[in-house]
């Protein structure tokens, strides 16, 4: 609760007042030295613009934290990759309901357009360095180093063309585990 009041920029005196309860309660309740009622909670919940669930989860157990230095990704084969494709993989979640894969796809020379990847989730793409033609469904469009496209993945969609070489951009796949 502390956490999400410090976060939303709040003194303890603010959020109290907005909440219609004691400054001195509000301290107890942060502290964990007493129980406040659901009615409370939900007061608290709504001041700081959260659900009131947010106090329920178990965010101190939670692993999912990833850091990987520059240069030090895990090459990754995929299955299905492209050839000449190179997957670098840039971290990892372990825990919730929400699978994120960060990749940084580097075209190597030899690398041919491809339109037919397909699978489920949202994926994010930032283009670094290059120029290419992308394909999403029947749309397409071009990119060049800044350029960024977020889409639904199950759509067949891929590099059409490649234009400016060396091709690197930011691959981001989104999906919600089962």
């Amino acid at each position: 609760m502390r956490a999400l009041r410090m976060a939303a920029g709040a003194s303890g005196g603010e959020l109290a007042a907005r909440c219609g309860i004691s400054r001195s309660m509000l301290s107890r309740i942060e502290r964990g030295l007493v129980s406040a009622s659901v009615e409370t909670l939900d007061r608290i919940a709504s001041g700081l613009g959260v659900p009131i669930s947010r106090f329920f989860g178990d965010q101190p157990s939670r692993t999912d934290f990833s850091h990987v230095r520059a240069g030090h990704g895990i090459q990754v084969d995929r299955v299905g990759a492209v050839a000449d494709y190179r997957y670098e993989l840039l971290g990892h979640l372990l825990s919730g309901n929400l699978f994120v894969e960060p990749y940084l796809v580097t075209l190597l020379p030899g690398a041919e357009p491809y339109v037919t990847f397909q699978h489920p989730g949202l994926k994010f793409l930032y283009l670094l360095s290059g120029e290419v033609r992308y394909r999403y469904g029947a749309k397409v469009v071009e990119l060049g180093a800044g350029d960024s496209l977020l889409f639904e993945a199950c759509a067949l969609h891929g590099i059409e063309a490649i234009g400016t070489q060396p091709v690197t951009y930011l691959s981001v796949v989104f999906t919600l585990r089962d």
